[in-house]
């Protein structure tokens, strides 16, 4: 009776043919010749149509197994290449991982823990995007990024966002600048002082700005810029006193000394994931590695 042919039947066949003996054939598939030949019979009965016949005491193929054949044989190619997409997966940690983040997070937190992923994940490819938090916040929500991490708001209900870290601005200077021997500031000691600060719609500035008009304190002048370590780099070079996060305030702390600021300025890192898609197994690692790095900063 004409019926399915099973896997198992399918693969012998191919075994066969590609080996020429039957006995060949089970050592391929590791299992015995008369296994072989069971099956053979199985499948050509199921198929109807004969696929073998015996020649000098060898089995010799139809020209219509061969035509079957050449079937069979782009069947297993698709399967093969699955299976080697599997262990692609398996192996690299799925070929591409998307990341977009801010700036200073871009030249702190995460060349760490890229470089842990590449040692789990040797094959894997990253590619890391700084951008703003309107572009970080549209870029995920359109499934442009895999993740996203930002130390601004990324305002959006859609979001699948959670707060990775909290924690607080510091102030920067150069180690020989007159407030560097102090414990920790108060933001009146920033009085008369050359402030550099980052752009008014940064949430740090904003605090800032807000704790020195409840002060009544007013800076002697100031350098304003978009990025956290151009201010790092000016307080390096004696030029004032910054407010930043604690994350780039760590990459320069070799050329700063640096110190806690009271009233505080919290800084919060935010992770958000697409909304449309399931975290797969290389962003749940890869946000596992997140929280290891961020658990340095306290």
């Amino acid at each position: 009776m004409v019926r399915p042919l099973q896997a198992r039947e399918i693969e012998a066949f191919q075994a066969v043919i590609q080996t020429g003996t039957t006995t060949a054939a089970a050592q391929l598939m590791h299992t015995t010749q008369p296994s072989i030949s069971r099956l053979l019979a199985q499948m050509q009965a199921a198929a109807g149509v004969k696929l073998f016949e015996m020649h000098k005491g060898r089995l010799r193929p139809t020209r219509e197994a061969m035509e079957l054949y050449a079937t069979v044989q782009q069947h297993f190619v698709g399967r093969e290449r699955i299976e080697r997409e599997l262990a692609v997966l398996r192996q690299s940690g799925a070929g591409s991982l998307r990341i977009g983040c801010t700036p200073a997070l871009a030249l702190s937190v995460v060349p760490p823990v890229m470089g842990r992923y590449l040692q789990r994940y040797p094959g894997a490819h990253l590619s890391i995007q700084t951008l703003g938090a309107n572009e970080l916040r549209d870029g995920v929500l359109h499934g442009k990024f895999d993740l996203v991490l930002s130390t601004m708001v990324l305002a959006s209900e859609a979001l699948d966002a959670t707060v990775l870290h909290r924690g607080q601005g510091v102030c920067v200077m150069h180690p020989d600048h007159p407030l560097a021997g102090r414990a920790q500031l108060h933001v009146q000691d920033l009085q008369d002082q050359l402030l550099l600060t980052l752009n008014a719609s940064d949430s740090i500035f904003m605090q800032l700005q807000q704790k020195m008009l409840a002060f009544g304190v007013t800076p002697s002048a100031t350098i304003e810029t978009n990025y956290s370590s151009t201010i790092c780099r000016l307080a390096a070079q004696g030029l004032g006193v910054g407010v930043v996060n604690p994350y780039m305030a760590a990459v320069f702390d070799q050329d700063l000394k640096i110190l806690a600021l009271q009233p505080e300025c919290s800084v919060e890192v935010v992770l958000a994931l697409p909304p449309q898609y399931a975290p797969s197994a290389r962003v749940d690692t890869l946000t596992a590695l997140l929280r290891e790095q961020f658990l340095t900063y306290g």
